[in-house]
């Protein structure tokens, strides 16, 4: 099986051309704003894009060329990097980001929903980069080349390879026979959590600039505020409650929704995954409210008192239920921020008691479901991998039965069961030798080991000197681009990118 190169071309060439019309809405807003020279610096680079996207799209015949796995794993590790690296050419030219790297790492972030940024003053930005910045997310949240596919019906172009290349997870749900359908349906439900999100927002009293971005933020998973405080910029429960479920729709599953829409609603709590996923994000939220409300550093006064005042007949009993319910707010905000690996913040957990942040350190790891914009090495996989310890230790004492893995109500395949094996090996090796490569800085271990595991799981800020309130314009050209490459792997399931690396890829005598 050998590369096609031209069918990879023609694919980049439509997503280039997509890219480019993506950058009408920094300019119209660039308009609105009256920014006149981020309007020209985003001009200058969609033209070019256009041209470029065309010539690639119509002028290049691979009808002769059958487009196949091979050829989905370069043409979608190519169009990320391009999202990236093109992206990020606006926000060098207008000033906004003068170093290029700086901006690359920016934009790797950005389209990966990762939410780790350089920034070290947000709210000094043009809004039409702010809103670039943001609107990224939401293009990388459901993946840059599912929406591509939507548009490619009749172009030859399978849209199972790509889907299998770049969709988050280990399995990929086909909502109709064909991918381009499926496609379409995925981006319906993925406009709506966004129309309804937008509205809700404005509602609790965002401007509709910033409820959108936010939004932008939240449907993506992705994390980016135009603020430096993040969502704690605006002190109202009802933004937080807004957000909080929007997090967590969004890091569940898409698939299921259609299948409740066919099905009815109480078929969402027979999947496996997802009540994994409730087990332990609400198993997350009660370890911590309970480790913050009997540590008496949390919000200046006595944790114990707090817990102790709502079961007794106190007169300051309301007040010890305002201290309790945003204790309760920010906890769960945290957690289920960190699950689906958003990355926003109401208050810097990194001054949280030690279990508490070991808590939202392990809710790094596992991250949203599969199938969803959230990051991580997903629920899906951690089901299978504690079900194949559980076979272990059965057959440890009964080394002759047959036990099968089930998903479902479904036997899992052993190559399924392999992948994900291989997967979860993968991730730890590469965090570990992205740990090593980043302790070059000097910096501590903590920062060092959480700064790795933040961009290589998509969650944005992590501890130490990268924690909610930090930025990662500490680390040397090096290693950004180091971590932006862990941004892109992680968000592309590692092999996708790093496949490229291997001289088997290339060998066309290799099957």
């Amino acid at each position: 099986m050998t590369v096609h190169f031209k069918s990879v071309a023609k694919l980049v060439g439509s997503f280039m051309m997509i890219l480019a019309a993506a950058m009408l809405l920094p300019v119209f807003t660039g308009i609105y704003y009256g920014e006149t020279h981020v309007i020209t610096s985003f001009i200058s680079v969609m033209i070019p894009c256009i041209l470029v996207g065309f010539f690639l799209y119509y002028k290049i015949d691979a009808s002769r060329q059958r487009f196949n796995a091979r050829d989905g794993f370069l043409a979608v590790s190519l169009c990320w990097l391009l999202a990236a690296a093109i992206g990020a050419l606006p926000l060098t030219i207008s000033g906004a980001i003068p170093d290029y790297i700086e901006a690359f790492f920016e934009m790797c972030s950005g389209f990966s929903t990762t939410g780790s940024t350089i920034l070290t003053d947000i709210e000094k930005l043009p809004k039409s980069a702010l809103f670039w910045r943001s609107f990224s997310h939401w293009i990388g949240g459901m993946g840059i080349i599912v929406l591509a596919i939507a548009f490619l019906s009749g172009s030859g172009i399978k849209g199972q390879h790509i889907a299998s290349a770049e969709t988050p997870g280990p399995t990929l749900d086909k909502l109709s026979a064909k991918y381009t359908t499926t496609a379409r349906s995925l981006y319906m439900a993925y406009l709506l959590f966004t129309g309804g999100e937008t509205v809700l927002l404005m509602l609790g009293g965002m401007s509709f600039y910033d409820a959108l971005v936010h939004t932008f933020g939240t449907v993506g998973t992705g994390g980016f505020s135009t603020y430096n405080d993040s969502i704690a910029h605006f002190d109202s429960p009802y933004i937080h409650w807004v957000i909080i479920l929007f997090m967590f729709l969004c890091a569940i599953n898409f698939n299921i929704y259609f299948i409740a829409i066919r099905q009815g609603l109480k078929t969402i709590f027979h999947d496996s995954e997802f009540k994994v996923h409730l087990m332990i994000i609400g198993s997350a939220i009660f370890l911590i409210v309970l480790n913050l409300s009997l540590n008496s550093n949390i919000f200046g006064g006595n944790g114990t008192a707090v817990v102790g005042s709502l079961l007794n007949d106190d007169p300051d009993k309301t007040l010890h239920w305002n201290s309790f319910f945003r204790l309760f707010t920010d906890s769960t905000f945290q957690a289920v921020s960190v699950m689906s690996t958003t990355g926003y913040m109401t208050s810097d957990f990194d001054l949280w008691p030690t279990f508490s942040k070991f808590v939202l350190l392990g809710l790094m790891f596992v991250g949203g479901s599969s199938a969803s914009t959230g990051g991580g090495m997903k629920v899906g996989r951690i089901v299978v991998m504690a079900k194949l310890a559980r076979r272990g230790l059965f057959k440890k004492t009964h080394p002759n039965s047959v036990y099968l893995i089930k998903m479902n109500g479904q036997h899992l395949r052993q190559e399924v069961a392999t992948n994900i094996t291989n997967f979860v090996f993968f991730y730890f090796l590469v965090l570990v030798v992205g740990t090593l490569i980043i302790s070059i800085n000097g910096f501590d271990v903590i920062t060092s080991f959480s700064s790795v595991l933040t961009c290589l799981s998509n969650v944005g800020p992590g501890f130490g000197l990268v924690g909610p309130t930090m930025n990662f314009h500490i680390f040397s050209g090096f290693s950004k681009i180091i971590l932006a490459l862990l941004m892109i792997g992680g968000r592309l399931e590692l092999f996708t990118l790093f496949i490229l690396l291997s001289p088997h890829y290339w060998n066309s005598n290799k099957a």
